[in-house]
């Protein structure tokens, strides 16, 4: 299980995308939980609690709280810049 202050040190982008494919594991444990396959119930929780700790984060970066880290340059050298939504 990851911490928050792991999340904490990942880009905006990074955390959407964490949380999507959090959200796509999710799906597919209730789909095997439906069918009584699931091997490990506790995960479920885990995905919970860390989608939630994602989408926190977001938030106070929305509601300029905390700020998120910064996007560093690429490999070609071009920065990206920070998306803000207003």
């Amino acid at each position: 299980m990851n911490k928050v202050p792991q999340f904490r040190e990942l880009t905006r982008a990074e955390l959407e995308q964490k949380r999507a494919e959090l959200m796509d594991e999710k799906f597919n444990l209730r789909m095997q939980q439906s069918q009584r396959a699931l091997d490990n119930p506790l995960r479920l929780r885990q995905i919970r609690r860390e989608v939630a700790q994602v989408m926190t984060i977001l938030r106070e970066d929305e509601t300029n709280i905390r700020k998120l880290a910064e996007t560093t340059t690429t490999v070609l050298g071009d920065a990206k810049t920070k998306d803000k939504k207003k």
